[in-house]
């Protein structure tokens, strides 16, 4: 079945998503069975079927799923914006709230794009590569000429820089062991720090990015954060998402 044939959102559907990508950011798409999942939510196996025709069903539901949401949140986002500067700091809180809040579908997107049918593959590819030009298109708008973004290849190699940042939180925003992990405020408030500030030092402006509203700074959290997402297999992530028209147009993976 087809992501866009998929029934509407229900409370026991959202479960089963949730569950499976964390299972499938763990353990991988293939290490993971229909009846696992079933056990995680509560119902047998084949209970599954009722919501999901099979886990290549819940693998392009979360996959295109993100990504429909990533696009549609960020055109939002940026039309209610009141100018350039405003509407590139509403992208990046945006993108910072999915890499904080999503980071198993970071994992899934890095490695399991590849497990995909043909056409949700597809699918995935067009909304992203329209993710990442309405970026470049804020990037070249708040950061006009004489600014080297203000020309598209500076801009989209910028937009790249910063999607790799923001997707690193698999790896920076978890827990190591006994040292402890930044709350998600404080976290969020890095991000956001980093990523207008290496726009800005991409510009080569000496007061910063444009008009940002920045966000408090906090204390470190000593609370433990989400369990650590194991590191991608060698040669896994180069499998992911392009498009063939421009390499590297790929705003999910955190490399």
């Amino acid at each position: 079945m087809s992501r866009t044939d998929a029934p509407a959102a229900t409370p026991r559907r959202d479960q089963i998503r949730r569950e499976a990508a964390r299972l499938f950011a763990a353990r991988g798409f293939l290490g993971v069975g229909v009846d696992e999942i079933g056990r995680a939510v509560g119902i047998s196996g084949p209970g599954l079927y009722r919501h999901f025709a099979g886990k290549d069903a819940m693998l392009a539901d979360l996959l295109v799923g993100i990504s429909e949401r990533l696009l549609d949140e960020g055109r939002r986002r940026a039309e209610d914006a009141s100018g350039a500067a405003a509407a590139l700091d509403a992208l990046v809180r945006g993108h910072i709230d999915f890499a904080l809040d999503d980071q198993d579908l970071i994992t899934l997107h890095d490695r399991e794009l590849l497990h995909l049918k043909d056409e949700d593959r597809r699918r995935v590819r067009r909304l992203q590569r329209s993710y990442v030009e309405l970026w470049v298109d804020v990037v070249r708008r708040a950061f006009p000429a004489p600014s080297p973004l203000a020309a598209e290849p500076g801009a989209r190699a910028a937009v790249h820089a910063v999607f790799g940042l923001l997707n690193s939180t698999p790896h920076s925003a978890v827990r190591r062991g006994a040292q402890p992990a930044l709350g998600r405020d404080a976290m969020a408030a890095l991000l956001h720090r980093l990523a207008l500030g290496a726009l800005a030092a991409a510009a080569g402006t000496d007061g910063g990015a444009p008009a940002p509203v920045q966000a408090p700074v906090q204390a470190l959290d000593p609370a433990p954060g989400p369990a650590a997402v194991p590191s991608p297999p060698d040669g896994r992530a180069a499998a992911g998402p392009g498009g063939s028209a421009r390499p590297g147009d790929r705003p999910l993976p955190g490399g």
